[in-house]
């Protein structure tokens, strides 16, 4: 871990894993999946089509070519025909899935409060995630954090995944901010963290497990705040200096 204090300008956040707690992703599959077993006449359980969906969803990303992009739309789509066992046109599944989605999405703890803080300063904060750009900005504003945001890059318009540079390249291009002055926070070492690191960014981790690459580890996502130098309100209306 890195103990030197420097003048930074730009934190980038991770979506899955960082800001957004799988787990909860886990629980609002299971729930639409759920919903639209019990709007079927059929006989196969609920624990049976999660399994379904859960293989056809990753058999898709599994067929990615590299770091290709592949959209996780298309993986929901496929995933809903084969639990259906028909093809069910996007606009019937997609609107139970986004209201799902909604009431069953949470933060991970300390990720929304860290955000608005950072977003009160002039670093430059920013997203770099593998989401889909609509269901990644949809997450953000689920958790009323998107306007916190100066800049969003996913995978969907940059074409690639993590750990490909041209992620990375492409967020720090659009925050005009140099490598060396720009932190990136992820939960997965060899996508987030030693992507991140191999262009120079310096890496955070959390959640990730530990290598060479990782410059601080931290568990709760308001260590950030102490990182870059930055007062948590509690610290601001406690007068702690």
């Amino acid at each position: 871990m890195q103990d030197e204090r420097r003048d930074w300008r730009a934190v980038f956040w991770d979506i899955g894993g960082v800001i957004l707690d799988t787990a909860s992703v886990r629980r609002a599959h299971e729930e639409f999946v759920g919903t639209i077993v019990a709007c079927r006449s059929g006989d196969e359980s609920v624990e049976d089509a999660i399994e379904r969906w859960r293989t056809a969803v990753g058999e898709h990303f599994r067929e990615r070519d590299g770091t290709a992009f592949r959209s996780a739309r298309t993986a929901y789509d496929r995933a809903v025909d084969e639990i259906t066992g028909e093809v069910i046109p996007e606009d019937e599944w997609r609107p139970v899935f986004e209201r799902v989605m909604a009431e069953t999405l949470r933060p991970n703890p300390g990720a929304v409060e860290a955000v608005e803080r950072l977003a009160t300063t002039d670093l430059h904060v920013g997203v770099i995630s593998d989401v889909d750009t609509e269901e990644g900005v949809h997450i953000l504003e689920t958790f009323g954090v998107r306007e916190e945001f100066d800049s969003i890059t996913t995978s969907e318009m940059v074409g690639r995944t993590k750990p490909d540079r041209r992620m990375f390249e492409t967020a720090l291009d659009a925050a005009n901010v140099p490598a060396s002055d720009a932190l990136m926070i992820g939960d997965r070492y060899d996508h987030d963290i030693a992507g991140s690191s191999a262009v120079g960014m310096t890496a955070v981790a959390y959640g990730a497990d530990d290598g060479p690459e990782t410059d601080y580890a931290i568990d709760d996502l308001r260590e950030i705040l102490s990182i870059v130098g930055v007062e948590s309100k509690s610290e601001e209306s406690s007068g702690v200096d």
